[in-house]
């Protein structure tokens, strides 16, 4: 089916830069900051539209980042973004990227809509490629920049409109074969079909029925939930969440994420597959990624659960599984020069409460590679742990969303920047950002990927560089105060974005090629741009995507009574 019959696009020319004067509201209030002891007991707090910066005023902010930030009163202008026009540009000593221009442009060529109503962004707009595939669906992933550069520009209507399609979505039955999936399962993708005789529009949802591998898409719910609160911290408008279809729509995915079972870990066992990585690349298990969206979704889910009897039921399995949850990343999950080193020094076959080695990891499983990688110092969550087994890997998404999300310490968020800093080569290199590192290879590629020809090594999922990434880790510098690291991997992606055709990820160990089967004006890639570009503008931007520590949790960071070392 061509394109054009499957989706209605808007192709309207954007209005100087594509950004709209407004005022920015978005800002971190005081209902993240909350002590989970006392959370049963306090009543219901509202969101303010007023500014504020993780417990910190931006005046003492840019007093504090001494590093790299001679500048950075200069560039911060209240209440708007200083791609505005060219007037507030020249106030603050600004000049617009000649890019952006084309990013808004492109981005906007890529708004789909449903019954005269823009419901989302197409995965990409490549009108080179041959085969569409799914490239021409909302994706819920996908969608997150587009709806949070939407939000940043004063333009929240798009972003609410897909939050209730995809939450009567979620209201579908849902099978694959014969199996029924979980009431809460959000879709992974969903399509408008139009007919231009009948005048009628139609939505085809994908639960993961059509997927590569059939995996039901585990991040889709998480997503949904972090950005019905970046909705609600942007327009401080409470009437959404409080919806009762909204607020059934969070105690479905709740209900699925904290039911009981065999589980002896607070984490979520999930497939391969199940999230950005959808192909096989070994991330079964544990995935740091699911992980990290699981925490932060927890923690939005209780800033926009009502409190009353069900909600606050809810609230209190919630509360739980944080606590538990957090102190299981952050023990077993955390990487770093000691404790590397204790681990290589494990004693294995342990019984009893009083081992060490509580996963009875074989200290010669440790692969060559990380010994090197692993700086004195920095540090970071790897990327999985189970019985037996640790994956090493280092994954960009899930240690940025660790940070975001207050998953991470203070001191391991700025341990997660220091390696950054120490291994710019591997990590950043040419175009930001490794999706991991490093690139499996050989036999262990025949064994992981079962030979897999889009995720050969340096590639795709298995080591390639993706532009989307760069949000991710412009949000995280912005929270640690690494603002000069954003920017340098702002200018690198600048410097071939558009030249290349905003391509969908890059190849080689330092994403110096177009990706092999990249597609080119990914809607993603733009729109991450766009949101690290406005929100290094404009850090306030950061608190409709940042968690602040909660004081309750802040970790003692010692073993439970039964560890002994």
């Amino acid at each position: 089916m061509d394109r054009q019959d499957s989706i209605k696009v808007n192709v309207d020319g954007v209005r100087g830069f594509g950004l709209r004067n407004v005022s920015s509201h978005a800002s971190i209030s005081e209902m993240d900051d909350f002590d989970l002891s006392k959370l049963l007991d306090k009543p219901r707090l509202n969101i303010e539209r007023k500014r504020s910066f993780d417990e910190r005023s931006l005046s003492e902010l840019s007093i504090g980042l001494t590093r790299g930030l001679e500048n950075y009163e200069s560039t911060y202008s209240p209440g708007r973004s200083v791609l505005d026009t060219p007037a507030s540009s020249a106030r603050n000593s600004f000049e617009p990227h000649p890019i952006v221009a084309d990013a808004w442009e492109a981005l906007r060529r890529s708004l789909v809509h449903f019954r005269d109503q823009p419901v989302g962004t197409i995965a990409a707009y490549d009108h080179a490629s041959e085969e569409v595939l799914n490239y021409d669906q909302v994706f819920v992933r996908d969608f997150v920049p587009s709806a949070l550069a939407f939000l940043m520009n004063g333009e929240p209507d798009i972003v609410k409109n897909f939050l209730l399609k995809t939450l009567q979505l979620q209201a579908w039955e849902k099978k694959i074969d014969r199996f029924k999936l979980g009431e809460g399962v959000m879709p992974a993708s969903f399509k408008v079909l139009h007919d231009p005789v009948r005048k009628t529009d139609t939505i085809v949802a994908d639960f993961g029925e059509s997927a590569i591998g059939r995996v039901a898409p585990v991040d889709s719910g998480f997503w949904w939930i972090i950005l019905l609160r970046a909705y609600t911290k942007s327009t401080g408008d409470l009437s959404l969440a409080e919806k009762p279809e909204c607020q059934k729509g969070i105690k479905l995915i709740m209900t699925m994420c904290l039911s009981e079972g065999f589980d002896t870990f607070p984490t979520l066992l999930c497939a391969d597959g199940c999230s950005m990585i959808d192909r096989r690349m070994g991330i079964y298990g544990y995935p740091i990624e699911i992980q990290a969206l699981f925490f932060m979704s927890l923690r939005c889910a209780l800033a926009l659960l009502k409190h009353d009897e069900e909600g606050n039921e809810f609230i209190e399995r919630i509360v739980k599984r944080l606590h538990a949850l957090s102190y299981h990343m952050r023990s077993y999950f955390w990487l770093d020069f000691q404790q590397l080193n204790d681990i290589y020094r494990y004693k294995t076959e342990e019984y009893s409460h009083t081992a060490v080695n509580k996963f009875n990891v074989i200290p010669d499983s440790i692969p060559e590679w990380v010994f090197d990688f692993m700086p004195m110092r920095g540090g970071y969550f790897i990327g999985n742990v189970s019985p037996a087994r640790m994956d090493f890997r280092w994954f960009a998404l899930g240690n940025c969303i660790a940070i975001l999300s207050c998953l991470a310490t203070p001191e391991q968020a700025s341990a997660i920047m220091d390696l950054i800093e120490e291994r710019w080569e591997e990590l950043v290199g040419e175009m930001p950002l490794k999706i991991c590192y490093p690139a499996i290879e050989s036999h262990e590629w025949r064994i992981v990927t079962g030979c897999d020809p889009k995720n050969t090594r340096w590639s795709y999922h298995n080591g390639g560089s993706w532009p989307v990434l760069l949000w991710f880790l412009t949000a995280a510098c912005i929270k640690t105060g690494r603002i000069q690291i954003a920017r340098r991997a702002i200018d690198l992606a600048e410097s071939r974005l558009l030249k290349d055709g905003w391509p969908e990820y890059y190849d080689g160990t330092s994403g110096r090629y177009v990706g092999k089967q990249a597609r080119k004006y990914q809607t993603w890639s733009i729109a991450g741009y766009l949101v690290s570009k406005m929100m290094l503008e404009d850090p306030s931007h950061l608190g409709m995507i940042s968690l602040e520590v909660d004081k309750q949790m802040k970790p003692v960071m010692k073993r439970s009574s039964s560890w002994t070392c």
